[in-house]
């Protein structure tokens, strides 16, 4: 393995790019990473779309994972220079990723690759032409049951609440959208499957208060 990272093999198509968690010393495919790097005042800045120049410090997108980070110091051990830490910098990185996800979204909507609410996003699905379907984490699970997600893997998102995707639709709240195929579809699965990592949702669909679908 490189300082750097590693590629990983894989006989099924091109290799996925490796980075080492600096918490859990393992390497995993960058996607399920958050990247930060250290600013002109030696200041730890959370990069999520690891574009920022500056060698990246990678930490597994995970909330005990961060606070270890922070409390062992691991950031100034991985930079060899003193630096300072944002207060409270799992919520922070939480609340961006959260935003992040929200706008991919929203994003979505406007160049026409997403819908929202329950009529439009049933006639995607029947159509075919849903590669994901969103629902909020916190909408009625009856409601949610009514809508089957397409097949195939990461095609169902559910870290959200309604609120949050209603942001993404410029409503008060939303329960159901989906994305089209798409490199747009490819990105939310990705940032959303972080979120739900850091808010401990990874293989549990959470089930609300019954809220009406919209």
């Amino acid at each position: 393995m490189t300082r750097g990272g590693r590629q990983k093999e894989s006989p099924e198509g091109p290799s996925t790019p490796e980075r080492r968690c600096i918490v859990t010393g393992e390497s995993q495919p960058r996607e399920g990473l958050i990247r930060f790097v250290i600013g002109p005042d030696a200041t730890v800045v959370p990069d999520l779309a690891a574009k920022l120049p500056g060698r990246g410090i990678w930490v597994s997108s995970d909330r005990a994972a961060l606070d270890q980070a922070v409390k062992r110091k691991l950031f100034a051990r991985a930079a060899r220079q003193p630096v300072q830490v944002p207060d409270g910098l799992s919520d922070l990185v939480h609340d961006l990723l959260t935003r992040r996800v929200i706008d991919l979204i929203s994003l979505g909507r406007k160049s026409g690759q997403a819908v929202g609410g329950y009529e439009k996003v049933r006639d995607w699905l029947a159509r075919g032409d849903a590669r994901v379907l969103i629902q909020a984490h916190d909408g009625s699970a009856r409601g949610k049951t009514k809508l089957r997600a397409p097949d195939g893997t990461d095609s169902h998102v559910t870290c959200l609440s309604a609120q949050e995707l209603g942001l993404a639709f410029g409503r008060e709240h939303v329960i159901h959208a989906a994305l089209a195929a798409g490199g747009l579809a490819s990105r939310v699965v990705e940032e959303a499957a972080k979120l739900a990592r850091l808010r401990g949702q990874i293989g549990v669909l959470v089930a609300g208060e019954d809220t009406k679908d919209a």
